[in-house]
């Protein structure tokens, strides 16, 4: 295998590794809470696109978070699953006292963070589910591929800092 590669580029697909790396941390921490609860002060923000396929949520939710919701796991929330086979979790949470399941793909998810240790993970948002225009009616088609730029995502602003 002698293909030639332009310096910085790669024939292997390490940011998409990375990502599924750091998704498996998510995992970890969600189905640790699920199984065991959350221990001491430690609680999560969970940030997620309502739009992505497979998001269950109740329509007043999706109503009022068309694209994007952060749900928060600290002291109220039941059965917490998740499902590896599907790559899915789901929780129940109240919203104004009104009880409520919300099913969520690991995909959907756009960020996660433990403020209790300063611990968190950016993904770069899954496109939109947007019903394509017929071929005619596309704007734009002749764009280049260099206007399609690879997303780098940053951990820096999460790291500890020693002082």
């Amino acid at each position: 295998m002698n293909e030639t590669v332009a310096p910085g580029e790669s024939l292997l697909p390490y940011s998409e590794w990375a990502e599924e790396a750091l998704r498996a941390v998510v995992v970890e921490a969600l189905d640790h809470a699920g199984r065991n609860g959350l221990p001491g002060e430690h609680h999560f923000y969970v940030t997620f696109r309502t739009d992505h396929p497979g998001v269950a949520i109740p329509g007043h939710l999706k109503a009022r978070y068309p694209q994007e919701m952060t749900i928060v796991l600290q002291h109220k929330f039941w059965d917490l699953k998740v499902d590896r086979t599907a790559n899915t979790f789901s929780v129940g949470l109240s919203f104004g006292g009104v009880p409520a399941m919300l099913v969520i793909p690991l995909k959907a998810v756009t960020a996660f963070a433990d403020p209790q240790v300063r611990f968190g993970l950016r993904f770069p948002a899954p496109e939109p589910v947007v019903e394509a225009p017929a071929p005619a009616e596309q704007p734009g088609a002749e764009a280049s591929a260099e206007e399609a730029k690879p997303q780098v995502v940053s951990l820096d602003a999460f790291r500890r800092r020693r002082e």
